[in-house]
């Protein structure tokens, strides 16, 4: 039997990434990152309750640079993670379908999901 020339269906080098396409992936690795990061907020909770020298571990690796780097991402995951939701909520009623509408509200998932997370960590900041 002869080998025959067959068309490869389009992949992830074919197409031009849009901010829709961008988004979907981003609320699939943040949904990810969540589960990560609820093992993070775990050893915490398990550390306070194990008493102060455990607990003072754990604060030691997350007020670290990496670790507040590592806390700066989650809090950036949750809020991304978040307003993608409620723009899925809107679309599971219907709306939000037309191409510009979808690249718009993608934006806007992206930009206000940033400013949610700067005014966390400055609110957080203020109050120490």
């Amino acid at each position: 039997m002869a080998n025959v020339e067959r068309p490869l269906s389009p992949h992830i080098q074919v197409w031009r990434p849009t901010v829709t396409m961008v988004t979907s992936i981003t609320h699939r690795i943040t949904g990810g990152a969540l589960g990560v990061g609820t093992l993070l907020l775990t050893w915490w909770l398990a550390a306070a309750a194990a008493g102060p020298e455990h607990y003072a571990t754990v604060q030691a690796v997350l007020g670290s640079w990496f670790g507040r780097l590592v806390l700066f991402g989650f809090t950036w995951a949750l809020f991304y993670h978040l307003c993608n939701g409620i723009r899925h909520l809107f679309w599971d009623a219907g709306y939000g379908f037309e191409v510009k509408t979808a690249a718009k509200s993608a934006w806007a998932v992206i930009i206000i999901s940033v400013v949610l997370t700067l005014l966390a960590w400055i609110l957080a900041y203020a109050v120490n």
